[in-house]
C-alpha cells in the first residue's frame, strides 16, 4: 500500500518531483554549486524511477519523469566532465521552462485527480459491504430485442457489520480490482474523457470490509434503497452509504444495466449504457421519462427481493435483519426522479430522498411518504423550471417535506465524486474535498431518523443547519 504524504504524493514521487525541478533548474545555478546539484537531481531521480517502477507509476507522475528525464539529457555532458558548449541563456530558457511546465503539469495532476481517501464513518458500527444479482421474472429487458431477456439488475449492500481492524476493505468500483478499473474506464468513456483518467479511483479501497459478519444482535436495520445519476453506478456515493451503515441502516445501492455506465453480470459480462443524448429538448425528455420509469420498477423489485432476502428465501447475510416496512427510496440526479416516482407508485416505501434529481414522473399524483429534497446552489436564471417543477412535485406528498438548498454546491457535490475529481466549483462545488459527501450524510440521517425510526426533535432546525430550508 502507498502512503501519501503531501498533496497526495508518496515519498518517491515526491522525491522524483524535487530531483526533476532541481535538473531543471541546476543549469542556472552559480558555476560551484551547479555541478554537485545535477549529481544530486540525477542521482534522486534515478532511485524515485526504480521505486515507482517496482511499485507501479501513476499516469500524472509520466510528465515528471519525462520532464526530469530531458533535463538530465542536457545535463549529462556536465555530469561526465565532456567538454561542451553551454547554450546561451536566451535559448536554454524556453527548453528549461518547457521541461519545468512538464514536471509541473504532472504534479497538477496529482493534485486535480487524486486517489479517494474515503473518511471514516462516524456511527458505532463497523460496515460490510456484498454484492448481489437479482433477476425480474415478470419484467422484460426492454433495452434488447431478446424475448427471453429479462430485467436484471445489480445490488451493493452496505450494513452494519462487526469490527474486524486487520480486515481487508474492500475495492471502490468493483468486487475485484479488475472490475474496479473496468468500471473506471467505462465511467471515463461515458464522459468523453481519456480511458486512463480515473484510474486512481479504480485503485482506491473503502472502509467496508467484503461479506463482513453481521452486527452483533438481533435488531432489524431500517433500508434505504439508492439509485445512482444517468450513467452513474452503484458505488458513486459510497461515502453517504457507508455513514448510514455504521449509523444502523443497510443501504441497497443499484446497478442499472444500459443505463449505469458498466455493469459487470455474475456470467462475465460487462454490459455498457445505451443512453445517450439526441439534442433535441422533446425527444430527450422522453427518453429521461422512460429511463426513470424503468429505474423505478427497479427500485420496487429490490425492495421486493429484500423482503425475501429478510425471510430466508433468498441465502444471504442479513436474513432475519431487515426491518422492511422501514424502507426509503433515495437517489441522486435521475435516480433521484425514480425514488420520486417509485414512491408514489409503491405505498411500501415510507420516505424519499432527492438529490438534485430533476422530477420526470408524467403523471405525478398525491403520496404519503415525507420528501427530503436535496439540491444545488441554483443561481438567477439557470434550470428555471427546476425549483418550480421539484417543489410541485413535493407538494403533492401529504405528509410535511422539505428542500433544502446547499450553498457552494454544486450537481456533483452530493456523491463522491469531490473526493477525486478537480476541485472546480462548476463541477463539484465549493466547499472542499470532503464537506460535500459529509454535509450529504448529516443531512439525510436527520431525516431519516425522524422518518424511519421517528426519532422527536426539530428536524427543521437540524436540516437548516446545512443549508437554506424550506418546509412544504
Amino acid at each position: 500500500m502507498t502512503v501519501t504524504i503531501f498533496f497526495g504524493l508518496s515519498l518517491a514521487e515526491l522525491l522524483a518531483l524535487a530531483a526533476a525541478v532541481v535538473l531543471v533548474l541546476a543549469r542556472w545555478l552559480p558555476p560551484g554549486a551547479r555541478r554537485p546539484s545535477m549529481w544530486a537531481g540525477a542521482a534522486a531521480l534515478a532511485v524515485s524511477a526504480i521505486v515507482l517502477a517496482v511499485l507501479g507509476i501513476r499516469w500524472q507522475l509520466i510528465p515528471v519523469l519525462v520532464g526530469g528525464a530531458i533535463a538530465l539529457t542536457f545535463a549529462a555532458p556536465s555530469l561526465l566532465r565532456r567538454p561542451a558548449r553551454r547554450a546561451r541563456w536566451w535559448l536554454a530558457l524556453p527548453g528549461s521552462a518547457a521541461c519545468l511546465a512538464l514536471i509541473l503539469a504532472g504534479a497538477a495532476a496529482v493534485w486535480a485527480l487524486p486517489r479517494p481517501v474515503f473518511p471514516q464513518p462516524s456511527g458505532a458500527y463497523a460496515v460490510g459491504a456484498t454484492v448481489m444479482q437479482w433477476t425480474d421474472p415478470d419484467r422484460a429487458e426492454t433495452a434488447t430485442s431478446r424475448t427471453d431477456d429479462k430485467r436484471t439488475v445489480v445490488v451493493q449492500l452496505w450494513y452494519p457489520a462487526q469490527r474486524d481492524p486487520a480486515a481487508r476493505r474492500a475495492w471502490y468500483l468493483g468486487r475485484t480490482a479488475q472490475e474496479a478499473r473496468l468500471v473506471a474506464r467505462g465511467e471515463a468513456d461515458y464522459l468523453g474523457l481519456p480511458s486512463f483518467i480515473l484510474d486512481e479511483a479504480a485503485r482506491a479501497h473503502t472502509r467496508s470490509v467484503p461479506d463482513a459478519p453481521v452486527a452483533a444482535g438481533g435488531g432489524r436495520f431500517p433500508v434505504v434503497l439508492f439509485s445512482p445519476g444517468l450513467g452513474g453506478v452503484r458505488a458513486q456515493s459510497t461515502t453517504w452509504a457507508e455513514e448510514l451503515a455504521s449509523r444502523g441502516y443497510v443501504v441497497a445501492a443499484l446497478d442499472h444495466p444500459y443505463d449505469s455506465a458498466v455493469v459487470t453480470l455474475t456470467d462475465g459480462r460487462s454490459i455498457r449504457t445505451r443512453v445517450a443524448s439526441t439534442g433535441d429538448q422533446t425527444e430527450d425528455d422522453r427518453r429521461a421519462a422512460g429511463w426513470t420509469a424503468v429505474r423505478a420498477a427497479d427500485l420496487s423489485f429490490v425492495l421486493t427481493q429484500l423482503g425475501r432476502l429478510d425471510r430466508g428465501e433468498i441465502p444471504g447475510l442479513l436474513t432475519g435483519r431487515l426491518d422492511i416496512p422501514r424502507a426509503a427510496a433515495t437517489g441522486h440526479s435521475l435516480g433521484g426522479a425514480a425514488a420520486l416516482q417509485a414512491a408514489r407508485q409503491d405505498p411500501r416505501f415510507a420516505a424519499v430522498i432527492d438529490m438534485d434529481g430533476f422530477p420526470r414522473d408524467p403523471a405525478p399524483q398525491p403520496f404519503n411518504p415525507p420528501v427530503l429534497a436535496l439540491t444545488h446552489d441554483v443561481k438567477p436564471g439557470e434550470e428555471p423550471d427546476y425549483i418550480p417543477r421539484l417543489t410541485r412535485v413535493l407538494q403533492f406528498s401529504t405528509a410535511t417535506s422539505y428542500r433544502l438548498t446547499v450553498p457552494g454546491s454544486a450537481h456533483l457535490t452530493f456523491t463522491d465524486a469531490p473526493l477525486f475529481l478537480p476541485p472546480l466549483p462548476m463541477l463539484v462545488g465549493s466547499l472542499g474535498r470532503t464537506a460535500g459527501p459529509r454535509l450529504t450524510a448529516g443531512a439525510t440521517v436527520a431525516f431519516l431518523d425522524a422518518a424511519l425510526r421517528g426519532t422527536s426533535g426539530d428536524l427543521a432546525g437540524a436540516l437548516s443547519r446545512y443549508g437554506q430550508l424550506t418546509v412544504l
